[in-house]
């Protein structure tokens, strides 16, 4: 190979790199009214206002983020069977990042979740993207909450891949809505005191025959997965219309 070869091909490889790294800043700024997609109806939940509550587009999924908590309120998804296709080829690049349209004083960092005991649990998995794109972003910090490693890897992974699988059965397009539950204990960690959830929950709903279901899970090591609930129940425990 020729010197000149050689310099055109670090100068691609670097290139590449760059584009890689700024993904997240090319994820839309505004709030919801930027990415109607990801809601059923184009219409996103309303649910009881708090302090420091940031709308955050990505390019598929969509996050409503607390700075209290330093964790989603809930992460939004839009998915169907040709965009689970899509995706199933592409490989899984571990590079998670602290969110930059956040204020420093609302967000996460890496340290947080060093030694912490918990791994950053994906809302809206990078398995679910269909792009190169949508599953670098996946990896925001913006899009996580402290989960047991067990949990995480065992039940919660299980309930991922079954909706999966009933997405690629699906005759259209299929809502997910995922978030964390806290109740009891205050737990934190990190200096930036991100909060422990007790229970995460994953909201599926099938637009084009009205079924929906919701999966709730103890953030625990020896929690297994189990029969979903009703909305409706969901509801009654939560206090979270996230369906119209």
């Amino acid at each position: 190979m020729s010197c000149r070869s050689r310099s055109m091909s670090r100068l691609s490889r670097n290139l590449g790199a760059l584009l890689l790294a700024a993904l997240p800043l090319l994820a839309s700024a505004s709030g919801f009214a930027d990415c109607p997609q990801f809601f059923p109806g184009g219409r996103a939940p309303v649910i009881p206002a708090q302090p420091h509550q940031r709308e955050l587009c990505f390019s598929e999924f969509a996050v409503l983020h607390s700075g209290q908590t330093k964790t989603p309120v809930f992460v939004a998804q839009r998915l169907n069977a040709q965009m689970l296709q899509e995706g199933r080829e592409l490989k899984r690049r571990d590079r998670f990042y602290a969110e930059a349209r956040l204020p420093r004083a609302e967000r996460a960092e890496l340290e947080d979740y060093k030694h912490s005991g918990y791994s950053r649990g994906h809302m809206a998995p990078a398995g679910d993207m269909s792009t190169p794109e949508g599953k670098a972003q996946s990896f925001s910090l913006a899009n996580m909450a402290p989960q047991d490693p067990k949990h995480n890897g065992g039940a919660w992974s299980r309930i991922e891949k079954d909706t999966r699988r009933y997405i690629e059965r699906a005759r259209g397009d299929v809502f997910v809505i995922t978030g964390p539950l806290f109740e009891g204990v205050k737990e934190v960690i990190g200096q930036n005191r991100v909060r422990v959830p007790s229970h995460f929950f994953k909201l599926v709903y099938d637009a084009t025959t009205g079924r929906s279901w919701v999966h709730v899970q103890r953030n625990a090591a020896d929690e297994r997965a189990s029969p979903p609930m009703s909305y409706e129940d969901f509801v009654r425990r939560t206090g979270l219309h996230l369906l119209k």
